[in-house]
Parts: C-alpha cells; structure tokens; sequence
C-alpha cells in the first residue's frame, strides 16, 4: 500500500491518499445491497484516526482479489476494509513532519558506536527539487487481437439466447444460467468492437505527472499487477503511485505475455494481442525518464 499525506502551509494534516491493489469484489452474487465493498471500511478506519478525508486510487490489480471473496457476508468486506486501512494508518505513522527529510547525524562514540538519524528541515535546492511539479498525457499505440465481427458476435448472441431458452423450458436453472453470461459477454464485445478506434493499433493513452519526489501514472483498462512492481523496481527511489481504470475501459484487461494461451478469463474480453502490456510499461518507462529529466 502508498499513502499519501497532504498538509496545509502550517503543516496540517487536510487529506489523505491510499493507493493499493485489490478488485473490490469481496462481495458478489450473493449480496444484493448497494456496497463500497472493502474500500468504505478502509476509509472510516483512516478518517475516524486522522480526522480528514482519505481518498481510495485503486492499483494496478487485473489479476488481483481479496483472498476473502465472492461472498454475500458484508461483514467479509469490512474486515477486508479494516485490514487495509490499519496498514495505511501504519505507514501514515512512520512519515516524519513535512518538509523534512530523515537524515544521518554521524557517530556517536558510547559503550558502543551508535549512528543517530534525525528529521531535517528541507530548505533552499532541496525545498525546490520537491515543489517541482510537471507531466502530462501520453499515447502508445498497441496492436489489436484478431478482432471479431459484429455480425459474428450477433450470431453469438442469438445463439446463447437460444440456448438460454431451451435451458429454462427444461427448468435447468446452471445451464440457462451460463448461457445467459455467454450471451451477456457477447453483449459486451459487440458494444467494443462498435465504439473502438479503426486500424491495426489502439492508442493507448496514459498519463505520467511528477509531484515532488513522487510519480503519479495512470493508464485505461485493466493491467496485471506486474506493471507497477515492474516501475517500482525499475525506479527504485520515486514513490509512483499507479492508477488504471483512468480512461476508456472497453480494451479490457492487459495480461502478461506469458499469460496468454491457458485460457484464463481475462484474456476473453480484451481486445490487445500479446505483449501489449509489456509494450506499455516500455512506454511508460521511457517518459517517467523524461519527466524526472
């Protein structure tokens, strides 16, 4: 989990950010009431400490869930919610005053050698590195899959449709009930190929701001959890925080090249070809270099 803590001029605390990866989807068919799922818990947790408001950025999670999920059990999402939230009340508790940054003292000779860190005021070159803020919206044109027709699709769905049909007349609930989510996905492929760009390529648009010592980078669709560890590790010493679900959603999820091919959900409804997240981390790479100069 990132935590962000935003202050006024006198440094007090006036909102906070949490940043984490994790499908909301500790609930799901069994529930039938209208649920913030495990993110409402983490914010009454973080609000009743702090006092101010916390603001939820969703991470990279395509392939990630609760461990505890698909449940009806509200409480489930709650203690889900909790859980999170006193780990950003952890890492808001470690964070020093603002505007200083924790440095090393030197030794101090005693029954032993003891290196003393203390919390510096940051001022002159260092005040202005950190209030140095910049970006802006980028595009990578990524390849499509070998995408169907609407005129096949149509056929699928009339095809489930009928199928879904004669599933109720026999009174088989299971059949009608996958059928149904055949026709429902066939649905919504339709509805994607109608409204995507024309060409071999999608642009990609994703966003890179620099705040401070931080990077913000969003991006559309829904990319495996391995493009912001992959950031993290590549910039080991910038705090990114990585938002997806920012722009158009109908490209669908972007897997892992090894991914492909073993049938997994997540590759059905997306429209990009294989190494296509790759090529987005690439392309994010390249301009969080540029922003950071």
């Amino acid at each position: 989990v990132v935590v962000a803590r935003i202050t006024d001029r006198l440094g007090k605390c006036i909102c906070t950010v949490v940043n984490y990866a994790c499908h909301p989807t500790t609930l799901a068919w069994e529930n039938t009431l209208i649920s913030p799922d495990y993110v409402g818990a983490m914010r009454e947790v973080v609000e009743k400490e702090t006092g101010v408001a916390c603001v939820f950025a969703l991470g990279a999670c395509g392939d990630l869930g609760p461990r505890d999920g698909f449940v009806g059990d509200i409480e489930v999402a709650d203690r889900n919610g909790r859980q999170l939230g006193y780990a950003a009340l952890s890492a808001l508790s470690s964070l020093g005053a603002p505007e200083t940054d924790f440095k090393y003292q030197g030794p101090v000779v005693s029954g032993a050698t003891l290196g003393t860190w203390a919390y510096v005021e940051a001022t002159g070159v260092r005040m202005a590195d950190v209030s140095q803020f910049g970006g802006g919206l980028f595009q990578v044109e990524l390849p499509y899959i070998d995408l169907p027709t609407v005129e096949e699709l149509n056929d699928k769905i009339d095809y489930w449709r009928k199928q879904q049909r004669e599933a109720d007349e026999k009174g088989d609930k299971i059949a009608a009930r996958d059928a149904g989510a055949q026709a429902e996905r066939a649905l919504r492929w339709a509805g994607k190929v109608v409204d995507l760009p024309p060409g071999e390529t999608y642009p990609m648009a994703f966003s890179v701001m620099r705040m401070g010592d931080a990077v913000w980078v969003t991006t559309g669709g829904e990319p495996y959890n391995i493009i912001q560890r992959e950031l993290r590790a590549r910039f080991p010493d910038v705090t990114i925080v990585f938002s997806p679900l920012v722009g158009p959603m109908n490209v669908g999820y972007l897997l892992e090249a090894k991914c492909y091919g073993k049938g997994l959900y997540q590759e059905q409804p997306s429209v990009l070809a294989m190494g296509c997240l790759e090529k987005l981390i690439e392309a994010v790479s390249e301009k969080i270099e540029k922003v950071l100069g």
